[in-house]
């Protein structure tokens, strides 16, 4: 961090969950001035962001934070965490090892209301940025079983009751979430998730690696801006560079109901002292932490013998939102101040990181389209030079123009 931050002590998780609201909520008269009888409002956060290491707190945290909002059995709440993936369990048929299949609860509030809302079609466009195989919902059976299409001996054909990996389903999962968050956003008074005032999203990329990270934090962002400022939204998470994408796409403003409003946020590390029943809240300011740049080599390398992923991009573009982060600017764009292409190079890095391209399925590129990242790759480093000590394995010589 640039300076050192407040820090507020807490003895318990619930102390944490009450201040976490009143960020979001905002104070509605706070005394401004003994001497007068004045008081000025505060308003409050639109989001949160939250970091702490595994085994602080940051489960029970969630859990704690939706029981203060709960009242004679009414919530106000929407979460994820490790709970919402235990509301869906495989039932893998191993008696005739074909009918595999997911069963959900579905007597959580999670679901309720869901059948008929067309919550499919939802789930899909997310799904498919980041897998290849398909779903079906029965509710009557409360299960889901999945499907596939592959091309066999020249011919397409539909794979059934497929069993999905550990990954793909949580997934799966998260874009489920995703979907019924849209629901929630867009609920009218009296319709299901009309309730949710709140959303508290706990770690929901710890499947993923750091390429695959990128994608889903910006993916994320770019729905949260969408929902009404009437949704406060609280992310908590382990993950260093899903914290710093957060931080740095949630900036700037949004458009609302047709007006437009500065995003207001506010950013913490949670931490607990060794043996200590207190928690510690301290506030990043405008500074979360940072990481270090080796990826560069494994992009030089790429650069140099040609072999360049999709992947390669995600990368790039997080060592450009560090470096964002480092020099205290609002976006990669600063990285490129001053070069001819910048807005070129930005275009093209948010194409190739976002949008259609799936984060798990290899792409091959284009001989342009490799030409152009070995163009943004050389433009960062001429800029922004490192010690060429640190990259032994490729001399800056020896990157392809």
């Amino acid at each position: 961090m640039s300076r050192q931050s407040d820090s507020m002590n807490f003895r318990s998780l619930t102390s944490v969950a009450k201040r976490l609201r009143r960020d979001l909520v905002g104070v509605r008269a706070t005394k401004k001035s003994k001497a007068r009888n004045a008081y000025k409002a505060i308003k409050g956060n639109d989001f949160i962001l939250l970091f702490a290491h595994n085994g602080v707190g940051k489960t029970r945290l969630s859990m704690e934070f939706k029981e203060v909002g709960k009242t004679e059995e009414k919530r106000d709440t929407l979460y994820f965490n490790a709970f919402t993936e235990d509301l869906f369990d495989w039932d893998n048929d191993f008696a005739g090892d074909r009918e595999r299949r997911i069963k959900f609860k579905s007597h959580s509030q999670f679901f309720y209301g869901l059948d008929g809302m067309g919550i499919e079609d939802r789930i899909r466009p997310h799904l498919h940025r980041h897998a290849d195989f398909n779903f079906t919902i029965d509710y009557d059976e409360s299960e889901i079983r999945f499907f596939r299409e592959e091309v066999i001996a020249g011919r397409s054909e539909v794979l059934e009751d497929i069993k999905i990996s550990r990954g793909e389903e949580n997934i799966f999962i998260w874009c489920f979430f995703l979907a019924i968050l849209e629901l929630a956003a867009e609920a009218e008074p009296g319709a299901p998730y009309s309730w949710v005032r709140f959303v508290y999203i706990d770690d929901p990329i710890s499947s993923l690696d750091e390429h695959n990270t990128i994608a889903v934090a910006s993916g994320l962002a770019a729905l949260l801006k969408l929902v009404s400022n009437n949704i406060k939204v609280v992310i908590s998470t382990h993950h260093g560079l899903f914290f710093n994408v957060m931080f740095n796409e949630l900036k700037g403003k949004r458009s609302i109901g047709g007006r437009v409003e500065e995003i207001k946020k506010k950013s913490y590390v949670l931490n607990r002292p060794s043996r200590s029943q207190t928690y510690t809240l301290r506030d990043t300011s405008e500074s979360p932490f940072l990481h270090h740049v080796a990826a560069l080599n494994e992009l030089q390398l790429a650069a140099k013998t040609g072999d360049i992923s999709q992947y390669h991009f995600n990368s790039l573009r997080s060592i450009l939102e560090k470096t964002a982060i480092f020099f205290g600017r609002q976006h990669i764009s600063t990285c490129f101040d001053g070069h001819a292409n910048k807005d070129l190079f930005v275009r093209f890095l948010n194409v190739r990181s976002h949008s259609k391209y799936s984060v798990f399925e290899p792409q091959s590129l284009s001989r342009s389209e490799k030409k152009m990242f070995r163009e943004i790759l050389n433009a960062y480093i001429d800029q922004h030079p490192f010690n060429p000590a640190l990259f032994p394995k490729v001399s800056r010589a020896g990157l392809a123009r």
